[in-house]
């Protein structure tokens, strides 16, 4: 696609304020491939005041005409899904069969389930002699990430939609053009002027202005957990509502009981997708004592088919590639052993780290306990179930995490004593409707399904 050189607002795509512009480098080749405008707080004053003259009449909206809307930007993403995973791949680095299926594919199963949602959805409710409204809370401030650059988007726009609610969105400046793609499917599919609004531009400029803007009701973050504590902060000065999914250390827990096989493969499938960079990823995989070398053994044959430059991309950019080099060095220098990989860049273009998986990890090692974003596995040894769960259990985050067994009941019941809001039994699969969210510093909130579509409502109660 072709980079626009403005801002989609109001239903029109408007010259940015300022002359500004962010290169976006394809992670392959380190090539620029386009340049779109560095929004300021004028862009975001402009966008948000757009949102605010289209919230109520988008508002009052009945919700059956919302479903159809969004039903009809599902459409037009499943009629552009070519275009959208060869945009992902140009600025993102993914392989393009992992951006058809997963980039382009799930938001369109997220963009569905809200068509669907938005129709059947209870704003309306009867409680003794009360009548509680769910109403929508007005404007939407959305700051995306780089690593799945639609879905990310779809997941906070399209519930926020079908809320009733008109949204402003900040994409991450290394993939502003699947964002500006996703605007050209808003406008095509019929959305009124206003209720969707882009300004592209960086974080501590475009991000921190629409985060403050007093215009600007809720404000959803997806990020890492550090910049979290920033939105939060802002928001609670001003004291507005806030949705943060942050940072994830997710333990894969198997049980001597499970197949040891698939549970060791399809662990590093999970951590090699994406080139790693998935908040969700089980970055930490915690082996019975008993079975842990031929866990490690497994882990080296499964991780040789992840080869870089073919089924594993590079990382969105240096500044990445750098900083997940610089973890597996500080692995290396606390006493970790490597099983597969190491901090040498396998090619001398494009932002490519090894696929690194290490072994003789300790619980308080840095590489066990702070997220890396990148494709590096630890395996972890423990003696015994309550071992096992104080490992698990053992970091500020709890995002996401699997257990393998060979009954399901045993593994349901360690995942009910984890800390995290999302637990994958036997390598269950993904469900668009099921909430996704984290425990401790992993975030405040859900998303997808009706859980997500509640974090865009407030309640009224009307007494008789």
């Amino acid at each position: 696609m072709k980079a626009h050189d403005g801002m989609y607002i109001g239903g029109q795509w408007r010259p940015a304020a300022g002359p500004d512009t962010i290169a976006v480098v394809n992670p392959a080749d380190e090539q620029v491939i386009a340049h779109v405008p560095a929004g300021t707080a004028e862009d975001v004053d402009a966008a948000v005041r757009a949102a605010r003259e289209a919230f109520p009449a988008w508002a009052a909206t009945p919700p059956a005409e919302r479903a159809a809307r969004i039903a009809a930007l599902r459409d037009v993403l499943v009629a552009r899904k070519d275009e959208i995973a060869e945009t992902v791949t140009a600025e993102l680095g993914a392989p393009l069969a992992l951006s058809r299926t997963v980039h382009a594919g799930v938001p369109v199963l997220v963009a569905g389930s809200y068509a669907e949602l938005a129709a059947s959805y209870s704003f309306e409710e009867r409680i003794g002699n009360s009548t509680v409204l769910l109403e929508p809370v007005g404007v939407v401030g959305a700051i995306t990430p780089w690593n799945y650059p639609l879905h990310q988007v779809v997941a906070k726009v399209a519930p926020a939609l079908a809320a009733g609610c008109t949204v402003v969105l900040k994409p991450a400046e290394d993939t502003p053009l699947t964002a500006q793609l996703f605007a050209e499917a808003i406008h095509e599919a019929g959305l009124p002027a206003g209720v969707f609004n882009l300004v592209t531009g960086l974080g501590p400029v475009a991000g921190q202005a629409l985060a403050a803007h007093e215009g600007v009701d809720l404000v959803s973050f997806t990020g890492s957990t550090a910049v979290g504590r920033q939105i939060g902060a802002t928001a609670g000065a001003a004291v507005k509502r806030v949705a943060l999914e942050l940072g994830g250390k997710s333990a894969n827990v198997i049980l001597p009981s499970a197949d040891l096989a698939k549970a060791v493969s399809v662990g590093i499938a999970n951590v090699m997708s994406n080139s790693g960079q998935t908040c969700s990823a089980w970055t930490r995989m915690l082996v019975h004592r008993n079975q842990y070398d031929e866990a490690l053994a497994l882990a080296a044959a499964a991780v040789a088919k992840y080869v870089p430059g073919e089924r594993v991309g590079p990382l969105v950019n240096a500044k990445q590639q750098q900083r997940v080099r610089g973890y597996i060095e500080k692995g290396l220098a606390e006493g970790a052993r490597l099983v597969a990989g190491g901090p040498e860049a396998p090619h001398e273009t494009g932002y490519y780290v090894s696929p690194t998986v290490f072994a003789d990890v300790t619980w308080d090692m840095t590489i066990a306990q702070e997220e890396i974003f990148g494709p590096v596995l630890s395996i972890l040894k423990y003696e015994d179930e309550e071992d096992a769960l104080r490992i698990a259990n053992g970091t500020v985050y709890g995002l996401a995490g699997a257990v393998w067994a060979a009954d399901e009941a045993e593994a349901v019941a360690f995942a009910r004593r984890m800390d995290t809001g999302q637990v994958d039994i036997n390598g269950g699969r993904f469900n668009p409707l099921a909430p996704f969210g984290g425990y401790k510093q992993s975030g405040v909130g859900r998303e997808l399904g009706p859980h997500g579509l509640s974090e865009y409502l407030q309640t009224k109660s009307l007494q008789f």
